[in-house]
């Protein structure tokens, strides 16, 4: 780097531009703010950065080469040269054979990989012949309510072909022992079976409220999960953990990062005192982050949630295994910057988003449908989400070189105060105890309800332009092309439950149930008695059901 007689020298150069170029023509012309900040951290924006800002940084310790640490530029060396990131399209079409049909599409269309929507009752645990399933069958994704519908969805589909995420957590263990038996029934070695469940249930007592059990069982369940696919589902990542959720509810880009990497320790710390080593199960941590409009921010945030994890690994942990602290994560576009007005516009948001993710690094990405504001997204409008990817990743040259930011003293200023601002709000998390306990005291919530009711005032002063909303408005023309849910689809899905509980046979299922209750009210690894369960094809909500007479239900106020 720079000397510091030579920074002296660009110190005084730049003090002497802005005397005798800037002042006169700000005097004259004036600038479009007084100041300028970043999106979320409310960061001043210098008018121009040079090596004084990025004075302390020591290349081979704060940034090194791609696939070594700290990982600040990548966790692969060769980055998208070697292969592309997995593109990814978020579908689930209220039935199984929807689903299938769209999962067919997306695969004939160029997609590298299938990202799994469920409706809210499985996300509950609950059958879609359960009373507390009424009006929302399908409307969020796909019912899944046994192991035939999951058959139905990968029918001719080779899971040793293809890589699966699926977004589930409270019953992520039920479904990822759906994924395993089909995998089984299809004859693919279980080593073969690639991709990724969310099954974070820290960010659901935040953000999402998708729960079931209190904490201390739903630990239980993602470290048994962690320990079963260590040896038999290796190549399978057993949880993401999501700071795209948190970020949806509002938090800063440093938030998302500190709140992100606090539950991932939550996890490791849990497993490790469930008795498993850091280096056999850390492999198989994966995260999901959000991208927004600020490029630069978001790049800057995911180049130092890598630093800071690598960090925090060594830190915390001792782990020796270098894939224990790569920290390997997919990315979504912003929902919650999708807007119902110009629906067109869209498009550019997500081009925009898409374009700082794989400036960033991301290992998949999820590029939204510019419909999604106002319903599931059309076959059309997937597509062009879907070769929005594909021009960046042969069209770009976003993807031909790794890390082309790095360098940037702008970049690499933001990048050092956002892994600065996130370790400071981990200390104050520590301080309270962990994450857990600050989720328990709602401190966690309160800090991004904070933030989220900010923005929507900024919003509303004009102070945070949103084009097409207040700014920049137009009268719309004619009605858009919406997909809608059938309401007849709830009525067949009972059907089907009723017709899988008439086919199949009852003393199996008792048996596996029971076999099944017994494990969790002892201390036995519960994943072989989940896939055992959905074999006999006992459904989503018998399975939970169980749990929920063992295990409870969260209450929110409720200690953890």
């Amino acid at each position: 780097m720079f000397d510091p007689e030579e920074l002296d020298r660009i110190r005084e150069a730049k003090a002497e531009w802005e005397d005798s170029e800037v002042q006169p023509t700000v005097d004259r012309f004036g600038e479009r703010k007084e100041t300028f900040t970043t999106d979320t951290e409310g960061h001043e924006v210098d008018r121009l950065y040079t090596p004084a800002d990025v004075a302390d940084l020591d290349y081979e310790s704060d940034l090194g080469f791609p696939g070594q640490e700290p990982y600040t530029r990548g966790v692969y060396s060769t980055g998208y040269r070697g292969r592309l990131w997995t593109m990814r399209q978020y579908a689930g079409m209220g039935t199984a054979r929807e689903t299938n049909e769209r999962f067919n599409y997306l695969l004939d269309q160029g997609q590298t990989g299938l990202s799994m929507a469920f409706d809210l009752p499985t996300q509950m645990g609950y059958d879609s012949d359960n009373a507390m399933a009424a009006g929302e069958v399908g409307k969020t994704g796909v019912a899944i309510d046994s192991l035939r519908d999951m058959e139905t969805v990968f029918d001719g589909i080779p899971l040793d072909e293809v890589s699966t995420s699926m977004t589930i957590n409270a019953p992520a263990s039920v479904l990822l022992a759906m994924y395993i038996a089909v995998g089984d029934r299809q004859g693919v070695d279980r080593e073969q079976l690639r991709g990724t469940i969310q099954n974070d249930v820290l960010k659901e007592y935040i953000a999402r409220n998708t729960f079931i059990y209190p904490p201390e069982p739903s630990m239980r369940l993602i470290t048994d999960i962690f320990e079963f696919c260590a040896t038999e589902v290796p190549n399978f990542n057993t949880i993401s953990i999501s700071g795209y959720h948190i970020r949806e509810a509002g938090s800063t880009a440093a938030q998302e990062i500190a709140f992100t990497l606090g539950n991932g320790l939550e996890y490791v710390e849990a497993a490790i005192e469930a008795g498993l080593d850091v280096d056999e199960f850390a492999p198989q941590l994966s995260f999901f982050f959000a991208s927004y409009n600020n490029i630069f921010e978001e790049v800057a945030k995911f180049r130092a949630a890598r630093r800071l994890w690598a960090s925090l690994m060594d830190e915390r942990f001792d782990a020796d295994n270098p894939k224990s602290k790569q920290l390997k994560f997919h990315t979504q576009t912003a929902g919650s910057t999708l807007t119902a007005q110009q629906i067109e516009n869209n498009v550019v948001r997500v081009a925009y988003q898409a374009l700082a993710a794989v400036l960033g690094g991301t290992q998949s990405l999820h590029t939204n449908g510019k419909d999604e504001a106002i319903g599931l997204p059309t076959e059309k409008s997937v597509r062009t989400a879907l070769r929005t990817q594909q021009i960046l990743a042969h069209e770009s040259g976003a993807a031909d070189t790794i890390d082309p930011l790095a360098g940037s003293y702008y970049v690499e200023s933001l990048t050092d105060e956002l892994e600065a601002d996130a370790r400071e709000l981990l200390a104050e998390v520590d301080e309270r105890g962990g994450m857990r306990e600050a989720i328990e005291s709602q401190w966690v919530q309160r800090q991004i309800q904070d933030v989220a009711f900010e923005r929507q005032q900024e919003q509303e002063a004009g102070d945070r332009i949103i084009v097409g909303v207040n700014e920049y408005r137009v009268e719309e023309e004619g009605d858009q092309d919406i997909e809608e849910v059938d309401e007849a689809l709830e009525g067949a899905q009972k059907e089907n439950v009723a017709q899988l509980r008439a086919d199949r046979d009852d003393e199996a299922v008792e048996a596996a149930l029971t076999a099944l209750e017994e494990a969790a009210q002892g201390e036995e690894n519960l994943m072989p008695y989940l896939v055992d369960a959905v074999k006999a094809y006992a459904t989503t909500g018998e399975v939970c059901d169980v749990l929920r007479d063992v295990f409870g239900e969260y209450q929110p106020g409720s200690s953890m």
